[in-house]
């Protein structure tokens, strides 16, 4: 795994403000998302569209419901879940600012769910 935090602080900061947990609890999910995703990365360049990568991060569209089946997996509640959905849209969003992408990907985000992993060694 890469050093580098895939998810920004300033979007930890905001999705922990729009949050229905508490707000120290954000980052903590967001770190255990990313331990049991990055593992499973070349399996997501295999399936899913990439649609951002750089040296920190690579930011899939994965299929709708995504973060609920990994919710299950690691027995997360619904708001959790939704926090850390949440703060992968709001990355893949920040990017997209950056980009000039972002109409492009607040579209895509109405059909699929974003998962930024850190960027891994070719």
């Amino acid at each position: 795994m890469t050093e580098n935090n895939p998810i920004e602080g300033q979007v930890l900061v905001l999705t922990a403000a729009k949050a229905s947990v508490g707000g120290r609890r954000v980052p903590d999910l967001v770190a255990e998302a990313r331990r049991e995703l990055e593992p499973r990365t070349e399996e997501f360049r295999r399936l899913y569209e990439c649609v951002h990568e750089d040296e920190v991060r690579a930011v899939f569209l994965v299929p709708e419901g995504f973060w609920s089946e990994v919710a299950d997996d690691l027995g997360w509640t619904d708001r959790e879940r939704d926090a850390v959905a949440r703060a992968h849209d709001e990355q893949l969003l920040r990017i997209g600012r950056r980009e000039d992408r972002e109409a492009e990907f607040e579209a895509a985000l109405e059909v699929r769910d974003a998962v930024v992993v850190g960027a891994s060694e070719r």
